[in-house]
């Protein structure tokens, strides 16, 4: 596993004590080093990728695509050893993992596809003798800031669109897991990426993102975290006025009707709500069931979540990892208790599950029955396998409980009537719907919030929209002819 940085397309190896261990996320044993970077590093990746700039902006798009598509193919390629990499450092099944790195092979299939239609548009002709036109030219440097629970497939979707605009990038993987990020850029160089077009430091984030804010020729940064820390980078990129995409925190609803098909909305839920130990922003956080089928659901999710294996994520059959750290171990037993104090039942889970020669941060699938909207978990992203089960007595009931947040990502509804799925879908205020699924990631489409979920999109010809800057020609024309 690679710890070295790339800068310029020069690798830069840890050096003693400014570096950085990387652990592995169940045994916590150290597999690897990394760099240490800090203002500095910040520095040289932004010169380098400046420098890159004006020969990558004049890329050919057939030649970009290609790239793009070879990377897919590569990532496809390496899927066994970048999934081991994934399922070390961040601690989810090695299933999970291995869908991890098709999902980011995708990102730049998609990528490589929407490249070839970032051409100059002709507008018609609104005066005698003039021609307009609409000419897509990169933003410039960008940035990107990414997490550790999709470590490979949060750099691929922001590093593919990037790449297919014609910008140049430095990136920051989160410090938990950032093997993967380099793994990524090792595919690349070995693909043919010229030197600079992508550059990969790791360090601690907060002078590394401050420097890259205050560097005016950085003109875009995309992050995926935290609303909290989304926040402090909205106040950091105004001095500069670098755009932003943020992919903030998540709330989501999952609403099940009185005529849900129950198998198909348990299983769903299992799938949506343990992902990664329920440690994505998509997951289900709060689940809204109609009085009339609580009782049923209940009961069939309580079962299937107790019978969900826990483990080391390279064990056969294992379904639910450890959580990442202990501070998320902590928050997770904090809402359990608040519930419990609230009144909540808790039917399954509730406590963290010992797992031989491994740390503590294995937490059981947890389910909670009785829940109201005065708990924690009812307004606190949980980011763990926690599922808190309300009810309500009518279709009108259950969208305001789902709507009575600010934040806005994710939201599923399940029901058998097409109409009162379609009612759902408009009123819930988020930006990704699923209805009768929690499968709704797809590099296709666009992917992103509103409110404290954030804003930008990612994901097929939105993604790389989010990279381009669109320069507005008029021409007088002394021949009298309106266009081209």
């Amino acid at each position: 596993m690679r710890g070295a940085n790339l800068i310029g397309g020069h690798w830069i190896e840890p050096a003693g004590s400014a570096s950085l261990h990387v652990r592995d996320a169940a045994t916590g044993q150290v597999i690897a080093h990394v760099p240490a970077m800090a203002s500095d590093g910040a520095k040289a990746a932004v010169d380098a990728a400046a420098a890159a700039l004006p020969k990558w902006a004049d890329t050919s798009l057939s030649d970009r695509a290609n790239l793009l598509r070879r990377c897919a193919q590569r990532l496809r390629t390496q899927r066994d050893r970048l999934a081991d990499i994934i399922t070390a450092e961040a601690g989810k099944p090695l299933a999970e993992s291995l869908g991890e790195v098709d999902y980011s092979a995708d990102y730049f299939d998609s990528a490589g596809d929407e490249a070839l239609r970032l051409t100059t548009e002709a507008l018609p002709p609104r005066r005698q003798g003039r021609a307009q036109s609409a000419v897509p030219e990169p933003i410039g440097v960008v940035a990107a800031v990414t997490p550790w629970n999709f470590p490979l497939a949060m750099l691929a979707r922001k590093t593919a669109p990037a790449l297919a605009a014609g910008c140049t990038q430095i990136a920051k993987p989160a410090e938990e897991t950032p093997l993967s990020a380099l793994a990524l850029a090792e595919i690349l160089v070995e693909e043919g990426l010229p030197r600079g077009v992508v550059n990969v430091i790791t360090g601690e984030p907060g002078p590394i993102v401050n420097a890259w804010l205050q560097d005016g020729r950085v003109r875009k940064l995309s992050f995926t975290g935290s609303t909290e820390v989304g926040r402090l980078l909205m106040h950091g990129a105004a001095a500069q006025v670098v755009r932003l995409s943020l992919e903030l925190g998540g709330h989501a609803p999952f609403l099940v009707f009185a005529d849900a098909d129950m198998a198909a909305a348990v299983d769903a839920a299992i799938l949506g709500k343990f992902r990664v130990a329920g440690q994505t922003c998509i997951c289900p956080n709060r689940f809204i069931v109609h009085a009339s089928v609580a009782e049923d659901f209940t009961a069939r999710m309580t079962r299937a979540a107790a019978a969900l294996p826990v483990g080391m994520g390279r064990t056969p059959g294992v379904r639910v990892g450890p959580l990442i750290s202990d501070h998320a171990v902590a928050r997770v037993h904090a809402q359990v208790k608040d519930a419990i104090d609230r009144g909540g039942r808790v039917l399954t889970g509730g406590s963290t599950v010992k797992v031989p020669h491994c740390v503590d941060r294995f937490f059981a699938p947890t389910v909670i029955a009785g829940a109201t909207p005065s708990m924690r978990c009812f307004h606190e992203e949980t980011f763990g396998p926690v599922a808190p089960i309300a009810t309500a007595e009518d279709d009108d009931a259950m969208i305001r409980l789902a709507n009575a947040t600010p934040f806005g990502l994710a939201g599923y509804a399940f029901s058998a009537d097409p109409d009162r799925v379609a009612w759902t879908a408009k009123r819930l205020q988020c930006g990704i719907v699923g209805c009768n699924t929690t499968a709704v990631s797809d590099a296709y489409a666009p992917f992103g919030g509103r409110g404290w979920s954030g804003f930008g999109r990612e994901g097929g010809r939105w993604g790389i929209d989010e990279y381009i800057s669109w320069k507005y020609i008029c021409e007088a024309r002394s021949d009298g002819l309106a266009s081209r």
